[in-house]
């Protein structure tokens, strides 16, 4: 659907937006709102480059619409209701209509005056912007040891227990009928607080990839005003109700908000899980005291509303549970139904148990996913696992340790399936000894052949998985090892075995994916080092894992601010839906053309080789030569910043050791390495090392750096300007960090950083889609026909798949309207028109603005660079 037809029948809306919005941020809010409006089953795909301001333009537009839809949808209930009963007594139904309006009207106000009362004193308390949470109590706090952020979202299924609506009462059998009709039923008295005026309304459930970036949309949320929910025709006697506050809760894992000593303290999610449902349990003497109860029914109702009245974060749940001393995990599920807004990340929202665990309904409702450029890579997160040789041997020595201590108590079904458990352990462990001699590095496991290792096909997996999970057999072997080890190191009689880890929890995940093999997955082993070799799981494709959140939603949009080229998501994540339930919509970027420079390098001159990174090529030394020459002129015209991005980690480390040997001829102090350093300071982004301990280093060296740009003409001057930052496309530095202003005045892109084809899953993958794509056309095209369209298929998903990775890296400069900055793109084919229909659409305009785009030379691209700085140098000082 095109842009047209997005704004089509939408009239000017005010989105209540905190600011006068840009002409983009308009397009941006109008898309997301018709994306909406249009109804059941609409996927929006909407990209607006990072710096305008589109986490702003998500919020105005989806609250803008539902609150709409919330006073349209009462309006339209009360005049259906009063056509269905057109045959009673005009009296009658008058009345019932009259009584509707006054209740929910009575029932909001009682909890708008309440959330009210609660914001006034949060404010008078403390600043909601400053609140943070504090760390006086180590104990119970979670543990230090961050794990990643897309993995400590993994949830256990839990049991929930839902509480049954009362019936009214008061009214006869006949009136109550009618009642029920007319919508009535539920509108009783609310003795426990229920949210009855929200019950059963439209929620957006928000979601993000990491926790730095659900807080900061939170912080954004808390910008807006917007209007109540109820019609104008209930509001109109009450001049004093012109907003209505924003009801949103955050939704986490127990990691992030237990707030039970014994519980927390145990740092690996699978353990805080386990142990938190055992202290449940009936039989267990010290039960959690902070679980919501028959007891502590006001403290869990003191929580709810809090958390809807003040637009919290995690932290300031996590603070509210201790302050209140109730369970923040439990507790914040009573404030589901009243909330409007509920931001959670990818894996609860893209993971049926987790959903289930959290009781959240996906069904009519909104679900807006963001940072959606790697989408199909957090789906196939969440289902993967993996275990390798050196945990397998550990959790066999770790039950060995377990069976010597308490064997002789284990009877009947429990020694049955202890023994089960290790006789699985040995099967794996036994495959991959033999595996570690097989000649390739990774590949493909056949399943069959790995289950019949020591027959473990014999064993009933389902019942074996149910067991783990129900006993709670792996953390109570990782509790014991952990504490008699913890006791054979202050008795000084520890052995050389290592401490504890949660291997028995990663060996029940792999195990589950084992048991749920289907046509979308696969199992690779890999080597690791000489002695480790590794079994993991991966999900080929994110179709059907994604159909479940696509299929039930009302609206599903993905926004990003790179999410070019948009072909995957609409092959891969909605293949069969038809054309005119998805609307694509790139927006362009809120500066002015005149703060964007773009240029791609096709050779170092006329007659030189052009530049083509490609595998087979890019060890050339005379190229890598050229390109350390065409840094270094880059580096003399560019101010502040400079952030250069290679493929990869290993052709970082080649590209510096050929730039740091002298060159012929030259004596050592002109090797070109040495040259860089002296017009800028140079950093680099290692494998596995501290990023943010180069970017605080990269960012000293340039804001240390004179202002004074006229000290920048001569080259020769031995004052380094700036600093140059080497990193690698897929890397720390390409997601998530901001190079704005002097920080990135100048972004390089070198080469194409295209995933190795070669490897056991990239190969996997592309059969796959060229299987099942040609399984989709066979049926309607000549099979020549399908198999030419299969194989193209999967090529455009492997291209597809780089040139995210590009756009990410693009997407580091630029981060308001008031920056400017230089791409550069280093390779041939960047110039051509396959490659450059894939980049953002701004990015694009940028090409154009430049002119020529073919075989473009380093004489010409200097002098496009020079003149782009001059003239901002020129500015400023007219300026100022």
């Amino acid at each position: 659907m095109n842009m047209d037809e997005v704004t089509e029948g939408v009239e000017k809306l005010d989105f209540h937006h905190p600011y006068t919005p840009y002409d983009v941020q308009e397009e941006f809010m109008n898309a997301a709102y018709n994306v909406l409006e249009r109804g059941e089953g609409q996927i929006g795909i909407l990209e607006s480059p990072t710096g305008t301001g589109k986490s702003l333009s998500l919020i105005c537009a989806a609250l803008t619409w539902l609150r709409n839809h919330k006073r349209s949808r009462f309006e339209n209930s009360v005049a259906e209701a009063a056509k269905e009963f057109k045959d009673e007594p005009d009296w009658i139904v008058n009345q019932m209509l009259k009584k509707k309006r006054e209740e929910i009207l009575k029932q909001w106000e009682e909890r708008e005056a309440r959330l009210k009362k609660i914001r006034a004193k949060e404010k008078f308390l403390e600043e909601r912007g400053a609140k943070r949470r504090r760390l006086e109590d180590g104990n119970t706090r979670r543990h230090k040891n961050d794990v990643d952020d897309e993995d400590e979202w993994l949830l256990d299924q839990d049991d929930d227990t839902s509480q049954g609506d009362d019936n009214p009462s008061g009214y006869s059998k006949e009136t109550r009928a009618l009642m029920g009709k007319l919508g009535l039923g539920t509108l009783h008295g609310n003795q426990e607080g229920e949210e009855d005026v929200s019950k059963n309304e439209v929620k957006i459930y928000y979601t993000s990839r990491t926790h730095s970036q659900l807080t900061q949309f939170i912080s954004e949320l808390r910008r807006p005003t917007f209007p109540p929910s109820l019609p104008d025709s209930l509001l109109e006697e009450d001049s004093n109700t012109e907003s209505e506050g924003i009801r949103h809760l955050p939704l986490s894992s127990r990691q992030r908000l237990c707030i039970n000593p014994s519980v927390s303290r145990l740092g690996s999610l699978p353990a805080i899980n386990d142990r938190c449902t055992e202290l449940q349990q009936s039989k267990t003497k010290d039960k959690c005291q902070f679980v919501p109860n028959a007891d502590n029914l006001n403290l869990t109702h003191q929580f709810r509303d809090n958390a809807l009245a003040t637009l919290p974060d995690i932290e300031d749940l996590f603070e509210l549970g201790k302050k209140l001393q109730v369970c923040p995990y439990y507790a914040s599920r009573t404030a589901v139904p009243g909330a409007e807004v509920i931001t959670l990340p990818y894996p609860l929202l893209l993971q049926k148990t987790a959903r289930d665990a959290l009781g959240i309904e996906l069904e009519g409702n909104v679900v807006i996913i963001d940072e959606a450029h790697n989408i199909m890579d957090a789906v196939a997160n969440v289902y993967a696992s993996a275990i390798s040789l050196s945990e397998l041997k550990r959790a066999r020595q770790m039950l060995g340790v377990y069976v010597k201590r308490f064997g002789k108590k284990l009877k009947g079904e429990n020694r049955v399936m202890v023994a089960q458990v290790a006789r699985v352990i040995d099967g794996l462990r036994d495959w991959l000894d033999n595996a570690l001699g097989l000649k390739n590095e990774q590949g493909i496991v056949d399943p069959n052949v790995l289950l019949k290792s020591k027959g473990i096909d014999q064993i009933n997996m389902y019942k074996l998985i149910q067991y783990i999970q129900d006993s709670k057999l792996a953390y109570k072997i990782e509790g014991y090892v952990a504490q008699a080890e913890s006791q054979a190191a202050d008795d000084g009689t520890a052995t050389t075995t290592s401490r504890s880890s949660p291997v028995l929890h990663t060996l029940l995940s792999f195990l589950v994916s084992l048991n749920n093999l289907s046509s979308e997955g696969r199992i690779f082993y890999q080597k690791v080092s000489p002695d480790d070799i590794k079994l993991s799981y991966l999900l080929l494709s994110p179709t059907h894992a994604f159909s479940s959140v696509a299929s039930s939603a009302r609206a599903v949009i993905l926004a990003g601010g790179t999410m070019s080229p948009f072909e995957d998501y609409t092959a891969h994540l909605f293949p069969d839906l038809a054309e005119d339930k998805i609307t694509t919509v790139s927006c362009g970027h809120v500066i002015p053309p005149s703060n964007l420079c773009v240029c791609t390098l096709s050779s170092p001159g006329p007659k030189a080789v052009e530049f083509e990174f490609s595998f087979q090529k890019r060890s050339d030394k005379s190229m890598i030569n050229q390109l350390g020459l065409a840094i270094l002129n880059i580096c003399t015209v560019v101010p502040d910043g400079v952030v250069v991005f290679f493929p990869s980690y290993g052709y970082l480390d080649e590209v510096v050791a050929a730039w740091s040997e002298a060159s012929t001829g030259q004596p050592k102090s002109q090797a070109l390495w040495d040259r860089l350093q002296v017009k800028k300071a140079v950093f680099r982004e290692t494998k596995g090392g501290s990023s943010d301990e180069v970017l605080e280093q990269y960012t000293e060296a340039i804001l240390s750096t004179d202002n004074d740009k006229t000290s920048n003409k001569a080259t020769s001057n031995p004052k380094r300007n700036g600093a140059l930052l080497l990193s690698v496309v897929g890397g720390k530095m390409s997601e998530g960090i901001n190079f704005s202003d002097r920080l990135g005045r100048c972004v390089v892109v070198v080469g194409l950083p295209y995933p190795n084809i070669n490897s056991a899953d990239w190969k996997a993958r592309l059969e796959y889609i060229e299987s099942t794509t040609l399984k989709r056309l066979i049926a309607t095209r000549p099979r020549p026909e399908a198999l030419a369209a299969a194989k193209q298929a999967a090529r455009d998903f492997y291209e597809n798949a780089c040139m995210r990775a590009v756009n990410q890296s693009i997407g580091r400069a630029i981060r308001h309207r008031g920056d400017y900055a230089a791409i550069v793109l280093v390779d041939r084919r960047f110039a051509t028109e396959r490659i450059r229909l894939k980049l953002p659409g701004w990015i694009r305009g940028g090409l154009a603005e430049g002119g020529q785009t073919q075989n473009q030379g380093l004489g010409q691209m200097m002098g496009k660079l020079s003149g782009f700085f001059r003239d901002k140098r020129t500015s400023a000082a007219n300026a100022s």
